[in-house]
């Protein structure tokens, strides 16, 4: 009587690993149901909503800064030399309040076109004509936001504030106008890619 052969460990193991080296070949799924794209859709979405609530409140306080009492009232500006105390007037909170709903309503709105775009990544369609419109509008908006800052910062440090918070030099805009600049670089991207994809369609 023959009695069978007990399981080889070692080749266990060996089907165990190549197994786990198949898994690992699978790369993520960029595009489609249940890719990285979906996940970051939801990520954009639950800040857009956040970006949005922060910028009605701050339309709110707008609004309100027109009616409320000031008397009396100062605020305290500090810097990297000090802080100087100064008196609260209309001017200053309708400026400061208008400046910040301004800067979180920009990026409401680059959140807005961006998660336009994530969605047609969702369904698998990146290069459509509308995404091309979406990017310039995103590198418009985050040109216009990085320029107003510049400005802002430079009116409090020179008007409101002088020796106390030092201007933005124009070395410090490098990184933002690189952005922009990436952003329409990509916007001409995605102008070529639909291009190929309707003259493949035309073609078929």
């Amino acid at each position: 009587m023959r009695l069978p052969t007990p399981p080889n460990p070692l080749k266990r193991g060996e089907a165990s690993a190549i197994k786990g080296l198949s898994a690992l070949r699978i790369p993520f799924k960029a595009m489609g149901p249940g890719s990285v794209s979906s996940m970051l859709k939801v990520v954009l979405d639950v800040a857009y909503i956040l970006l949005w609530l922060i910028t009605g409140v701050l339309l709110l306080l707008v609004i309100a800064a027109i009616f409320i009492p000031l008397d009396n009232v100062n605020i305290t500006v500090s810097g990297d030399s000090g802080g100087k105390q100064l008196p609260l007037t209309r001017t200053l909170l309708l400026f400061g309040l208008g400046a910040a709903t301004a800067y979180f309503g920009g990026f409401m709105l680059i959140l807005r076109s961006l998660r336009r775009i994530i969605r047609t990544l969702t369904m698998g369609d990146p290069f459509q004509p509308d995404n091309v419109r979406r990017l310039r509008q995103i590198g418009l908006t985050l040109a216009v936001v990085t320029g107003g800052v510049w400005v802002a910062q430079g009116f409090v440090a020179k008007r409101l504030a002088p020796g106390v918070m030092d201007p933005q030099g124009l070395g410090e805009l490098l990184t933002p106008i690189f952005s922009v600049l990436i952003v329409f670089v990509l916007a001409e991207v995605f102008r070529e890619g639909a291009r190929l994809r309707r003259e493949s369609e035309l073609t078929i």
